[in-house]
């Protein structure tokens, strides 16, 4: 007796051979019969590499009852075939670019922001801002206006202010890449010493400020540090995951004595938590968080801020990111992990800012990094090993762990020698870098890779 699915497949067999001979079915020859077998699960339309999904795809893809995209179906057969026994994986959701309904402003003045709530906007939350000495306001928009509207009606009603939306930015790490050695220390690829190694003048002083995720301050690797979490997203929004800053934060500080030696056990961390976790994974930070989080590290006369994170031009950031520089304190930010052909993203890409491309430990670009212009260096950033968010440890990837190193290097320099201004510190930098790619400056690594050999050498 025939089964069912036997039954199935001796009535398809025929036509599909006819209809393949009159050209009627432009498909790959094994997708046929995996169609008859319903075993095409396989060619999912996914990338499902190493180091993370949503990589590129050939010119055409399979899709469920649609054969090779491009070409003509089988779809006349569809009824005949095997029904999945599993549901089609469903493409994740594009992450959202700035708060709904909401924009943000810098330098309203009362009478101003009367008018504004006289004409239906709303007070959400508001922030001292003591660098620029006034308020950062978060509105809610009336809901006859488009955002658009919104931002143009505040921009008009108070021109000296700041205005722009409520942007989302977010850490800058891929899935994890295996260790090929046994504990992935890619700092030795640049020459990174231990901390017996360093000269005394590098040896401490430095004081780093981070924006970053949620922490987990039991982490082993912070048991002998200096370390300070302060807590600035809404205490009423879900805390962020601790995997990416418990990661950068033990990169940059862990003890020497755990498995995750930071870059500088003896340096002093001030880590701002501005995130928020949205839904699975999706740990944002708005600009109303990330603005207010940059100006009290500025307040607390940190040498250099970590910014392991990315998102759209704004305003209000930019604005901020020019005080960091005028305060003689260097930012360095995560190029973003969307590919060589996306567009530039911020704060990495403002001029202010050192932006941080990712290698591999053979020197080799991280093939998700972003290029353009405003590349200035390149660090180790593939596989790096560094603290688990509970306990322990794993390699992490991700130009989010490149842009530590450079970090580090800056703190070391500014500890040593306090006076050395912002583009002295850029030039020691640049005059030691390993030239990768082509001759001097390029979009792919910047001046070139980070050489940790001569950080404290070059101190004049």
């Amino acid at each position: 007796m025939l089964t069912r699915r036997a039954l199935r497949l001796a009535l398809i067999a025929p036509f599909a051979a006819t209809a393949l001979l009159a050209g009627d079915i432009i498909a790959p020859r094994n997708t046929i019969l995996f169609q008859m077998l319903g075993t095409y699960e396989a060619l999912a339309d996914d990338d499902d590499d190493d180091d993370g999904g949503g990589g590129s795809r050939g010119s055409g893809s399979f899709r469920s009852g649609a054969g090779w995209s491009g070409g003509r179906s089988l779809l006349p057969f569809r009824g005949l075939l095997p029904r999945r026994s599993s549901p089609r994986r469903s493409q994740p959701p594009v992450p959202a670019v700035q708060a709904p309904n909401e924009i943000i402003g810098l330098g309203f003045s009362p009478a101003q922001l009367e008018q504004l709530t006289a004409s239906g906007f709303q007070v959400l939350e508001r922030g001292t801002m003591a660098t620029f000495n006034t308020e950062i306001i978060k509105l809610r928009i009336p809901s006859e206006l488009t955002m658009d509207a919104a931002r143009q009606q505040a921009r008009a009603l108070a021109p000296q202010a700041v205005v722009d939306f409520n942007h989302f930015f977010r850490p800058e790490q891929r899935a994890e890449r295996p260790c090929v050695a046994n504990d992935c220390l890619a700092r030795s690829v640049i020459g990174w010493p231990s901390a017996q190694d360093w000269p005394g003048a590098c040896a401490g002083g430095a004081r780093i400020g981070l924006v970053d995720t949620a922490i987990n301050p039991e982490h082993d690797a912070f048991e002998h540090g200096n370390v300070e979490i302060i807590r600035l997203a809404d205490e009423k929004l879900p805390e962020s995951g601790r995997q990416h800053g418990t990661a950068v934060a033990a990169l940059l500080v862990g003890s020497a004595a755990t498995r995750t030696p930071g870059l500088i056990p003896g340096g002093r961390l001030i880590a701002v938590d501005a995130f928020h976790r949205a839904g699975r994974q999706d740990d944002r930070s708005g600009a109303f968080d990330l603005v207010r989080a940059i100006d009290l590290l500025i307040a607390r006369e940190v040498h250099v801020i970590n910014l392991s994170l990315s998102g759209p031009p704004n305003l209000l950031l930019e604005r901020v990111v020019k005080k960091v520089g005028e305060r003689q304190i260097i930012a360095v930010a995560a190029a973003g992990n969307d590919g060589p052909r996306a567009e530039p993203v911020y704060p990495a890409a403002y001029e202010e800012v050192i932006a941080v491309t990712a290698t591999d430990k053979h020197k080799r670009p991280y093939r998700r990094a972003g290029r353009g212009e405003h590349i200035d260096f390149a660090a180790p950033g593939v596989a790096v090993w560094t603290a688990a968010s509970v306990s322990g440890a794993r390699p992490k990837t991700g130009t989010s762990f490149a842009a530590p190193f450079v970090t580090a290097a800056v703190a070391l320099l500014k500890a040593s020698k306090p006076e050395l201004a912002p583009d002295r510190i850029r030039e020691m930098l640049t005059g030691n870098a390993e030239d990768l790619g082509d001759p001097g400056k390029d979009p792919v690594f910047g001046w070139g890779l980070l050489n940790a050999h001569a950080i404290c050498e070059t101190v004049p």
